[in-house]
């Protein structure tokens, strides 16, 4: 009797030190919600074994005219599995002062953009929101560090996890980018390491520069 106690104590020892040792679980885009326009949470599992464009918006930045692209972008790609998904900011030079009325009109009215839109969110600092932290996260995101301006993009493959990141100057409509969009929906692009071709570095010069403002 004596001995099938012990046994069983040792085994529980050995499963508790096995259990122990097991490596976290890495999380992915489907851990993250955004609020939406009509301010209803959204979790980002709603995309399951999609491929998403995650960018940051500003209807006063001087690359909005990526927006035109974007648009494209999603009806060219859209029956192969790519959605692309907006998130306003305020943070890079105030570029997007508007309410939630302001912008439902200035993207879905005006500019006739069929992507989602979400609410105005904070990107940068100490409010900035769970998913771009995750995002920006060096372990579960891509390299590059925080958010550094308006229409910064994010690439996300099908199983949730992000694998590229370009910076304001990268204008969708490039075949470049369009053959990264094409790599990531076939599953044949490989997370990027760090700054390179690929466009995971600082924004080209302009007026939308981050000057710390």
């Amino acid at each position: 009797m004596k001995r099938q106690t012990l046994a069983a104590a040792l085994l529980f020892l050995a499963l508790t030190a096995s259990h122990g040792t097991t490596p976290a679980k890495h999380k992915t885009i489907y851990d993250y919600s955004l609020v939406a326009l009509d301010g209803k949470e959204v979790s980002l599992s709603t995309y399951k074994g999609k491929a998403l464009l995650i960018v940051n918006l500003a209807s006063q930045s001087i690359y909005r005219e990526q927006l035109a692209a974007l648009q494209d972008l999603q009806k060219t790609y859209a029956d192969k599995g790519l959605v692309i998904l907006g998130i306003p900011s305020g943070d890079f030079g105030e570029q997007e002062p508007g309410d939630a009325d302001a912008i439902k009109h200035y993207y879905l009215d005006a500019q006739h953009i069929t992507f989602p839109i979400y609410a105005k969110s904070t990107l940068r600092g100490k409010d900035t929101i769970p998913l771009a932290k995750f995002l920006t996260d060096p372990k579960d995101g891509v390299a590059g560090g925080e958010v550094h301006w308006n229409f910064t993009k994010f690439l996300v493959n099908r199983e949730g996890q992000p694998v590229a990141r370009f910076e304001a100057g990268t204008d969708p409509a490039d075949p470049d980018f369009r053959v990264v969009v094409e790599k990531v929906l076939d599953g044949s692009f490989k997370k990027q390491g760090g700054p390179g071709k690929e466009g995971n570095g600082p924004p080209a010069g302009g007026d939308d520069d981050d000057d710390g403002v």
